[in-house]
This record gives structure tokens, sequence and C-alpha cells, in this order.
């Protein structure tokens, strides 16, 4: 359910656009208000909003990382499908192996490299997958690869920190510095500034976003890993990308090709690879594919 709700932000985002709102606008209704309801779950709770001068340090450096890929990735909206920016978001997680690799000499696996490899052919073929053979926007590709990137970095720093609060503490302060990065961007911006919602229907999409692929997400991830673990709910967030091409396919009549289909699949192998690495061996899998093969042959003849 969090990564079916996650996966919703092009169901938010795009009935604002066509309203005329502008991203900057759209991120900061969506942050503000989830910031609003956080404060009222702490409240509730009775949860100390008291924070020091370290923890202070880390969570302004997670904040304007956060809103630096929420920025990138609700702009590359624009240039390309909702639904293909959300499947090449979904990277970040071989970005982390990446990073953590170089810069913190953790070890890359035959099933890390096998995953990269898999990863950057999904693109490829993402990059010529929409309808009529036409590439995409240049300029969304790199957008959604900034986004991927940052929010990389961000679960990087979340790691390796020595920060040390509950999960829903660390959430409300990295959007309230989210939502006062946005105000900030939008006054040095051109076309950026901070708009109303012109609706009705306008306000209803920024509540949305607020609640369902922001705090609803975050909150249900965090039962989510402590009812069934870690592992388990990295694999099932694979269903964050599937979400949102089905959204833009059902919802905005987006296009699905087959090799769209088959760009998608090699992604969320590489992701699944990097999530149960530890776990499987690559011979283990490529026998489990020779067997699966070999009796589907079978049953043909």
């Amino acid at each position: 359910m969090a990564a079916v709700c996650y996966g919703t932000n092009p169901f938010g985002a795009l009935p604002l656009y066509e309203e005329g709102v502008n991203t900057s606008s759209v991120l900061f209704y969506r942050f503000s208000m989830a910031v609003l309801m956080l404060a009222v779950m702490l409240l509730v709770e009775r949860k100390s909003f008291r924070i020091n001068g370290s923890e202070m340090k880390t969570l302004g450096l997670l904040g304007l990382l956060f809103a630096a890929s929420s920025i990138t990735y609700y702009q590359s909206f624009r240039f390309m499908d909702a639904g293909i920016a959300s499947t090449i978001l979904f990277v970040y997680p071989v970005m982390v192996a990446i990073i953590m690799a170089t810069f913190f000499r953790e070890k890359i696996t035959v099933s890390t490299f096998t995953a990269i490899i898999l990863a950057l052919a999904g693109i490829c073929l993402l990059y010529k997958g929409d309808a009529g053979g036409m590439s995409l926007s240049m300029i969304g590709i790199l957008l959604v690869m900034m986004s991927s990137l940052t929010y990389a970095v961000y679960i990087v720093v979340v790691n390796q920190s020595s920060i040390c609060m509950s999960s829903l503490k660390l959430t409300f302060y990295v959007l309230l510095i989210c939502m006062l990065s946005l105000a900030v961007y939008s006054f040095t911006s051109a076309d950026q500034h901070l708009m109303l919602p012109p609706s009705p229907r306008a306000w209803f999409f920024a509540c949305w976003l607020g609640l369902v692929p922001t705090v609803l997400s975050l909150v249900l991830m965090t039962i989510s890993v402590h009812e069934v673990g870690a592992t388990s709910t990295a694999i099932m967030g694979a269903l964050e990308p599937l979400t949102a091409v089905a959204v833009g396919v059902m919802v905005f009549g987006e296009s699905l090709t087959f090799r769209l289909i088959i760009g998608i699949a090699l992604i969320l192998s590489a992701v699944l690879l990097i999530v149960l690495g530890k776990n499987f061996h690559l011979h283990t899998i490529t026998h489990t594919i020779s067997t699966i093969v070999r009796k589907t042959w079978r049953w043909k003849s």
C-alpha cells in the first residue's frame, strides 16, 4: 500500500499542471499539507519537536536534497510521460550501490554489477520507447536522472549519519525544510512564483498530494518495515513505478508499447537483484530461468 500510494504522484500533479499551477506551487502545497498532517500526528503522540544544532545540519542537508529531487522529478512531467519518468526514477537503488562502493568501499557483487547493466539497458529502451518510436526528451531524461541521483544521495546521508530520532520526526523536519526551500526557490525564479490553487478541483489534488503519496506512503512504509522487514518492503516498493505507469495509461491516456514493457521489466529486475543480492546468487537465478525456459519448451512440444 505504501508503494501504491507513492506511485499516485502523477495522479495529483498532472491535473494541477493542466489548471496552470506551476511546479513550485504544486510541491509547496504537497509539502505544506504533509507537514501540517505530520505535526498533528506528532502532537497526538506527544512527541518532542526539539532538535540540537548537529541534527539541524543533517536535517538541513536532507531537506535540500529531497527538495532538489522533488523539483527535478516534477519538472520532468512536463517533458515526458509521468509513467516513464517514475520508472526511470526507480534506478536510485543502483545509484546507491555505486555511491556506497565508490566512497565507502562497499563491495560490488556480481549481482550488483548485473543489476547496473540491466538498469542501463532498460533506460535505453525507455529512451526510444514512446509511441511512434520517437525519442523521449533529453531534458526530461536528465531531470529524472538528477532526481534519482539526489534521492540516492539522500538515502546514503540518512544511512551514514549519526542522527537518531523517530522516522516521523525526521520526515516532519525534512519536509518542513523542503517547504521553506521551495518558498525561497519560488521568489528567485522568474516563472515559479507561488500561486493559489485556482479551483476546488485543484485544492482537492493538492490535498491528495499531501495525504496519499506523502503522509500515507511514509507512515505505511514505516509500519511495513516493522511488520515484514526491510527486504520484503523494498521488494514490494517495485510497485511504485508500475502504479505510476498504470495511472498514466488508464487515467491520462499515455501509450504503453511492448518496448516500454521490456524496459520496465529490465529496470525492475535490476532493483530486485540489488535487494536480493545478499540472499541469492547469480547461478541460482540463472538456474531458475533456465528451468522455466526448459519446462516451457517441453510444454510447447
